[in-house]
């Protein structure tokens, strides 16, 4: 009973730092975004996508230790005790959860009907399917999508910027760094705390990073079985990722030219392959 108190108290005293994790989160990015402006001296030796490779490097590995030492042998537990209708009812709970992020950013990239099928969709989900633990509203034909803020700055034109990993949360990018503030104040659970406490939004908070975490578990698999460099094959994946959801799975067909290039959305090595052949035509 005892330890049970310690193990709340200090989900409260995590929960309580909540916004001192996201200045210092901010202020991470901050420091990055200024090592990612490269000197004029030697830019040429310097990755365009990702010209603080060092500090990102430093990052993914700190967050796979964390990984490997905490959550990877909790998550097998969840994975192999858990039933998979149980696990699939807990996933549906936490994308209801911040099913409003998908809401909103539908209708801020201008796709007003699929807004309002979203709307539908998490009302239905938050009633019927008892706060999104069944996924009533796919079998009633409203189809589930994926939208976030760093999507929508990318349907309005706004470039990536370059790559960072944010530790312990992942691959981003300066554009969709921003959508890290902007899910949390678009998600149940956040205003959840706000209103009844800290004491029930930590065991859901801690819940939900482990259920994000099973999902990954197949992915992460393969990043381990085939990947010769695993920094790499996260980098390039989760960008490859973001342009496949921002154009809605339909990519421009220069995403296709030479499908085998290092890295596909490098705008200044097209450039270059363009030059080149220009002036072989010519």
């Amino acid at each position: 009973m005892k330890e049970n108190i310690n193990f709340f108290s200090n989900c409260n005293a995590i929960m309580n730092h909540k916004y001192l994790i996201v200045i210092a989160m901010v202020f991470f990015i901050a420091v990055l975004q200024g090592c990612a402006t490269p000197s004029k001296t030697g830019s040429e030796d310097v990755d365009s996508v990702d010209p603080h490779e060092e500090i990102n490097r430093a990052s993914y590995n700190f967050t796979d230790r964390v990984d490997r030492a905490v959550f990877e042998p909790v998550v097998n537990a969840y994975i192999d005790y858990m039933p998979n209708a149980a696990q699939r009812s807990i996933g549906n709970f936490y994308d209801n959860l911040g099913y409003p992020n998908v809401v909103l950013n539908s209708f801020l990239q201008g796709k007003v009907k699929q807004g309002f099928q979203d709307t539908l969709r998490f009302a239905i989900n938050s009633s019927i399917g008892m706060f999104g633990l069944f996924d009533m509203a796919t079998h009633m034909g409203l189809e589930k999508h994926d939208e976030d803020f760093g999507q929508t700055l990318g349907v309005w034109g706004v470039n990536p910027g370059s790559y960072l990993f944010i530790p312990l949360l992942g691959p981003s990018s300066q554009r969709d760094v921003t959508n890290i503030p902007f899910g949390l104040v678009t998600n149940v659970l956040f205003y959840a705390g706000l209103a009844v406490g800290t004491s029930f939004a930590a065991p859901l908070t801690i819940l939900g990073a482990i259920d994000k975490r099973a999902r990954l578990s197949g992915p992460m698999r393969v990043r381990d079985e085939a990947a010769l460099d695993p920094y790499l094959f996260v980098r390039e994946a989760s960008m490859q990722q973001r342009e496949f959801l921002i154009h809605d799975g339909n990519l421009p067909l220069d995403l296709y030219y030479e499908p085998f290039q290092d890295n596909p959305f490098d705008t200044d090595s097209k450039k270059k392959k363009k030059k080149i052949n220009d002036a072989m035509k010519n």
